[in-house]
């Protein structure tokens, strides 16, 4: 068992390389690793270290990252009547970028990827600050 996990680990890790190398040649930003703060010299070292302390501390965090396909409001009607083979329209179009939300809020969007019969997701625009406050001012 621990085989087939280390086979799959492996092609995810290969996976992950490949579009390493990918954001490398092109500039893009590499978001697999925290790296610290850049240390800003004469005297602050110490404050420094309270602050990466700071952040080490919410590093382990546990948070509920979700990947949504789209949505629909229907009445609950509807809803008593779906049965297997049931199908649910939903108000996004085939190819569309997939939301991730963490913790039921928005901070990228990206395309599925198969790696091994399993789903990942490619992050393909990450949401700003400013852009998450203009969404939820909308709704």
């Amino acid at each position: 068992m621990s085989t087939d996990n280390d086979a799959v680990a492996d092609d995810w890790a290969q996976a992950l390389e490949e579009q390493a190398s990918a954001h490398a040649s092109d500039g893009a930003p590499a978001f697999d690793a925290v790296s610290p703060p850049a240390s800003t010299g004469g005297g602050h070292s110490a404050t420094g270290g309270a602050h990466m302390q700071d952040i080490q501390m919410v590093l382990d965090i546990p948070v509920q990252l979700s990947v949504e396909l789209g949505r629909t409001k229907v009445p609950i009607k509807y809803i008593l009547q779906l049965a297997q083979g049931s199908i649910v329209e939903l108000d996004a179009l085939a190819g569309e970028p997939m939301d991730v939300l963490v913790n039921g809020y928005l901070i990228a969007q990206g395309e599925v990827v198969v790696v091994n019969e399993k789903f990942g997701i490619r992050l393909t625009d990450i949401v700003t600050p400013s852009e998450r406050m203009r969404r939820i001012s909308k709704s």
